[in-house]
C-alpha cells in the first residue's frame, strides 16, 4: 500500500526543493498518477538552527513541532526533515506526533555501511551547528568511523559560503563553491578522509562527485532514496 511523505522544509527552502525534485526524479515511474503522494510543508520563518544551537538566537524547536504535527494532521504517513542541523532537535520533535520520522543521519550511516563497508574514516562538510552539536561525530564513533571536520579557519570560509550575503542561501552559487572547494582540498589533504559528507544540505547546490576523488555522501539523495522506498515505490536508481 503506497504512502504519503511529509516533508518539514524550508531550512533552506532551497534544499526543500532540492530533495522533493531528488524524489521525483528518482521515482519509477511513467505518467503523473504513478508518483508519490507528498505534501511539503516550506516554512522558511523557522529560526536559524546553527544560531540557536551555538546560543545565538532562538530556539526553532516549537515551530519544528508545529510543523510535523501539521504533516501528520494533513495526512502524512511519515516524516522528512531535509535539513542536518536540525536533527539536533530531533528526539523532542518526535514525542509530539505519533507517525514515523526518518532520521537523516541514521540513514547517512545505513548507506555508508552498505555502500562503503570498510571506511575508517569520513571527512565532514557541515555548518557550526551540526560540528558543535557532535551529531555526526558522536553517531559514527559508535560504529567505528572517524569523522575528520575542517580546522577553525577553514570552518570560517565555509560558513561565509553558506550564509553570507552572497552565498548558497543567498542564491548564489559560482564564488560559495570556490571557497568550499578550498575548505575540501584543505581537508583532503592534510586528513585524507576516505570520503566525504555534505553535512549542510545546501553543499550539494554547488559541490558534486566529480569535484573530488573520494565518494561524495549527499545525504538529500540517501533520503530521497529511502523515501521513495518506505512510500511503497521503486527507485529508477535501483
Amino acid at each position: 500500500m503506497s504512502k504519503t511523505i511529509g516533508i518539514l522544509g524550508g531550512m533552506g527552502p532551497e534544499a526543500t526543493i532540492y530533495l522533493f525534485n531528488l524524489i521525483v526524479k528518482g521515482t519509477k515511474a511513467e505518467k503523473d498518477q504513478e508518483h508519490i503522494t507528498s505534501i511539503v510543508f516550506n516554512n522558511p520563518k523557522i529560526p536559524d538552527r546553527t544560531d540557536a544551537i551555538v546560543g545565538n538566537g532562538p530556539s526553532p524547536l516549537p515551530y519544528l513541532i508545529e510543523g510535523a504535527k501539521m504533516l501528520e494532521t494533513a495526512g502524512a504517513d511519515f516524516i522528512v526533515m531535509p535539513c542536518v542541523t536540525a536533527h539536533y532537535f530531533y528526539g523532542e520533535i518526535v514525542k509530539h506526533v505519533s507517525i514515523p520520522f526518518l532520521h537523516l543521519l541514521v540513514e547517512v550511516l545505513r548507506y555508508i555501511k552498505r555502500e562503503l563497508g570498510n571506511l575508517k574514516k569520513i571527512g565532514l562538510l557541515a555548518t557550526d551547528g551540526t560540528i558543535q552539536s557532535r551529531l555526526f561525530q558522536d553517531l559514527f564513533h559508535k560504529n567505528g568511523i572517524e569523522v575528520a571536520i575542517p580546522k577553525d579557519n577553514d570552518q570560517k570560509l565555509l560558513m561565509k559560503a553558506v550564509y553570507q550575503k552572497k552565498g548558497i542561501k543567498g542564491g548564489y552559487k559560482r564564488h560559495p563553491k570556490t571557497m568550499i572547494l578550498e575548505v575540501l582540498n584543505e581537508l583532503l589533504q592534510e586528513q585524507q578522509p576516505e570520503g566525504i559528507i555534505a553535512g549542510c544540505t545546501e553543499i550539494p547546490l554547488v559541490l558534486k562527485q566529480a569535484d573530488m576523488d573520494v565518494p561524495f555522501v549527499e545525504p538529500l539523495r540517501i533520503l530521497a532514496e529511502e523515501s521513495i522506498r518506505k512510500s511503497g515505490y521503486h527507485s529508477r536508481n535501483r
